[in-house]
């Protein structure tokens, strides 16, 4: 089948062998450097140093030395899972670096010594002359000396998936600053890929020179941001070792000196240690995000490091990429427009959707595309009309050329010629003969479906009866048939998430490489409304103070560059925010690992993506980023009140540890009773508040300070008042079984009990802070359930079973110790909660910026 061409500059010999080799030694492979891996001892040696861990060693230590087995081996299993997590993170950054190589060393055609011959996309050098057809992934970033109606799919760099159209490059010695996007450019990039045409090239750059090469080099210099919240908790972590150190040393020494007996108080030091051992928090850190890992992943999100539920949840600012994220990824023809202005909006992509007035229009387009396509827009084409080629021949095709942006197709169908065209409105009008008020009716149709964000192609036709065909397009007499506009069509599911995100309180900026009116379209049909569209070319003039400000208000950002996106989320987080960015392509994961929460899309995202980011959508469900958030939220305010019951149930327990020293009363708890109460804690902790639903509001609010810490003034208040109401109501306890005379074993076993019982009584006084105590009593958690009649058995067996009495030493309890407990458990919950009142407000408040707080306030 003849193919109209430009003429063709002779034929290249292209590098001799002997000079391919000589630049292979000198510049190295067509890939991207491996990094040089860490060992396993070193990492082993390295995550060792961390305090975290070395805590949980301790008190792993500490349990195995008091025969412990059970909770030994439990602390030695989340240490050796905390060693096994960082190795896991280590080799993320190499995976991604493997993921680039792959992309960016494909086979390749290439001309040495006058001969074509395929080699490794590795072997390829600088100054080689490839030969480029379609369906070929482009081995390096090259220059093209020659190309028939070349298209090539370069959405890996820029994240648009609709083709850009080369030309030969004018000047044999050109130099210049190859960047992809933009039609009409002569270079082609390594890792993009040929979907029409054909072409030579000559390779300008290898390896970690191209422009894939430069993001890997940027990927493997970046580091992951350190979640704030295991920052936090660290820091928590060690002021409760240090303090509770302090205090077992101190506890010691009285006990020495005031009663005496060394043994009894190291024995007291011991139970005081472990009351006040705080391997609860990491623990609790660990299950909360672990099993918010699980949860998310049931609607479909995968959470590659779990730290970054907490800080989705604590997002203030959400940048997303239009195409494959806000849009579906895929041209359908939005419009169709005849001569006389009439329009059809195509309920589908199947023949149904086009009325009978349009089918001759949809049928001539589809004769202007070429049958085996890889183009998205000629395929949305082909999907109105299966029918339009059959029986046809294809006879000759003219291809684009840059002074004329249409392309011509000759069929022959029943011994008639069928001639169709299509291409940009304006050569069309051209090939048409159009003008005059015809033209300017076309000009203005043509600009209101641009506004609207569509790209528009004319199309036309012509007929011949003459054997010979003419030589270019200008050769036909054509009448024009009208003009199909494509759209990347916005998913179903965004309206109401970025409604929902903006609810609570989280900016939504969309950062795409589409021209500026697409970009604006798409991001009002989403319901962003911005204020103002900033260009690639306009940022490049702003500062980063400038950018952060500008990116304050309603802002979308079209014609951007991959560099300009990492830019942009560096300076939203010096500014401040935590910042959430999603993307799909290569030319996004620089921004994703920079981000504090890099969130790819699985479904069509490349590997690339995947590994630098923190969650990946394997379904590529915007609305799934809002269930992540409320999670987040759920899962930091969970957390926060486990925090609040640990830091609580440890004064009871400290104080009942201490109480004898002053008092002179005999020794109430050993490490037997400590570690009894762990037993509770710990499940209480990790499990039934985890399994605590979300408060009513939670996505109504604006997001927290990211600088508030974990446990805010007002909840370590709350935490010891709750403490100290405990202590106070078993140390009266106690203080009223010893004046009336009662055993020492009887008056262990009582305050014991009462301590339980007042412990019980915390997990409903924290359950919520803002629903009421009837909601804390009714509100179903199934695992408080399981966790409440494990206390009532095991209490029971203490009291019941000799060896279980012999080994806590308790003595009898009788109805009336009973109703004692119960009554000062209920006492506890009813005072505390009547507390709640004055307090609710601190409570609950979440610091925001003013700007976060109005951009909530509606939704209250």
């Amino acid at each position: 089948m003849p193919i109209d061409t430009q003429p063709a500059p002779a034929a290249s010999l292209g590098l001799s062998a002997a000079e391919a080799a000589r630049r292979l030694q000198a510049e190295g492979f067509n890939e991207l450097p491996q990094a040089g891996a860490r060992s396993i001892v070193r990492l082993i040696a390295d995550v060792l140093q961390e305090p975290m861990l070395l805590l949980l060693l301790a008190g792993a230590g500490i349990y195995l030395a008091l025969g412990d087995l059970a909770e030994a081996l439990l602390l030695g299993v989340f240490a050796s899972a905390s060693v096994a997590i960082t190795i896991v993170q280590e080799a993320r950054t190499e995976r991604v670096l493997e993921a680039l190589r792959d992309l960016s060393s494909p086979r390749a055609l290439v001309i040495r010594d006058g001969e074509r011959s395929r080699i490794a996309g590795r072997e390829v050098v600088r100054g080689d002359v490839i030969v480029l057809a379609e369906g070929d992934r482009v081995a390096a970033d090259a220059v093209l000396r020659q190309c028939d109606d070349l298209l090539t799919d370069e959405s890996l760099l820029t994240g648009e998936s609709v083709p850009v159209r080369k030309r030969p490059a004018a000047d044999a010695a050109i130099d210049v600053a190859a960047t992809a996007g933009g039609d009409d450019q002569p270079f082609v990039f390594s890792g993009s890929l040929v979907v029409r045409g054909g072409g030579i090239a000559e390779v300008i750059a290898t390896g970690p020179r191209t422009a894939i090469g430069r993001i890997g080099q940027s990927v493997s210099t970046l580091e992951t941001e350190t979640p704030r919240l295991r920052q936090q908790t660290r820091r928590l972590v060690m002021a409760f070792a240090i303090g509770g150190g302090i205090v077992v040393a101190i506890t010691v020494v009285l006990y020495a000196l005031y009663r005496g007996g060394w043994l009894e108080g190291i024995l007291a030091g011991i139970a005081l240690g472990m009351s006040m051992l705080p391997e609860e928090f990491p623990v609790v850190l660990t299950v909360f995000l672990a099993m918010g890992a699980w949860r998310i992943s049931q609607a479909r999100v995968l959470t590659r490091r779990a730290a970054a539920i907490e800080s989705l949840g604590a997002a203030t600012v959400l940048c997303t990429d239009k195409t494959g994220t806000l849009t579906q990824n895929r041209m359908m023809v939005a419009r169709l427009v005849r001569p006389d202005g009439k329009g059809l909006h195509p309920a589908g992509a199947t023949p149904e959707a086009v009325t009978a007035a349009f089918r001759d229009l949809v049928a001539t387009a589809v004769l202007a595309c070429d049958p085996q396509s890889h183009d998205p827009m000629e395929r949305a084409l082909q999907a109105l009309d299966t029918e339009a080629i059959v029986g046809a021949t294809l006879q000759r095709r003219y291809g684009l050329r840059p002074d004329l942006l249409a392309m011509t197709n000759v069929w022959s169908r029943d011994g008639a010629t069928v001639v169709a065209a299509k291409g940009a409105p304006e050569a069309i009008a051209t090939l048409c003969g159009l003008g005059g008020a015809a033209l300017e009716a076309l000009q203005a149709r043509v600009e209101t479906l641009a506004a609207e964000g569509l790209r528009v192609l004319g199309v036309a036709e012509a007929s011949w009866r003459d054997e010979a065909l003419p030589d270019t397009q200008q050769g036909f007499t054509y009448s024009f048939c009208g003009l199909v506009g494509f759209a990347d069509p916005l998913r179903p599911e965004v309206a109401d998430a970025v409604a929902q995100c903006r609810s609570a309180g989280i900016r939504i900026i969309m950062i795409t490489g589409d021209y500026p009116a697409t970009a604006a379209a798409i991001a009002r049909q989403a319901g962003l409304d911005p204020e103002r569209v900033i260009t690639g070319a306009e940022l490049s003039a702003l500062d980063d103070e400038t950018l952060a400000q500008a990116a304050r208000r309603p802002t979308a950002f079209a014609r951007i560059m991959p560099e300009q996106k990492l830019r942009i989320v560096s300076a939203l987080k010096a500014d401040g925010e935590i910042v959430a960015m999603t993307g799909d392509g290569v030319n996004d994961a620089p921004s994703l690992k920079a981000a504090h929460i890099g969130i790819a899309m699985g479904g069509r995202g490349t590997d690339v993506a995947r590994e630098a980011a923190a969650i990946v959508l394997l379904d590529d469900d915007f609305g799934s980023i809002v269930k992540a958030v409320q999670l987040g939220r759920r899962i930091y305010d969970n957390l926060r009140k486990a925090m609040s019951f640990i830091l609580a149930v440890h004064f009871p327990i400290a104080g009942l540890a201490l109480l004898p020293l002053v008092t002179g009363l005999p020794l109430l708890l050993g490490p037997v009773h400590i570690a009894f109460l762990e037993m509770i804690i710990d499940p209480v902790c990790s499990l039934v508040f985890e399994a605590e639903t979300e408060e009513s509001d939670i996505m109504r609010r604006p997001p927290r300070d990211p600088q508030e810490p974990l446990l805010p003034r007002p909840l370590v208040l709350w935490g010891a008042l709750q403490g100290i109401l405990a202590m106070g109501v078993t140390g009266a306890v106690l203080l009223l079984a010893s004046r009336a005379g009662m055993p020492a074993d009887e008056i262990r076993a009582l305050v014991f009990f009462v301590l339980v019982s007042v412990i019980v009584s915390l997990i409903f006084v924290n359950r919520s802070f803002s629903s009421s105590l009837r909601d804390a009593l009714l509100r179903p958690n199934r695992v408080l359930l399981l966790v409440i009649g494990f206390v009532i058995a095991v209490l029971a067996t203490s009291l019941t079973l000799p060896a279980a009495t012999a080994l806590f030493r308790f003595g009898p309890l009788h109805a009336d110790d009973l109703m004692l407990t119960a009554g000062a458990a209920i006492a506890t919950l009813i005072v505390l909660e009547l507390s709640k009142f004055p307090l609710r407000a601190a409570l609950t408040r979440r610091a925001a910026r003013p700007d976060q707080v109005k951009a909530a306030s509606p939704a209250r």
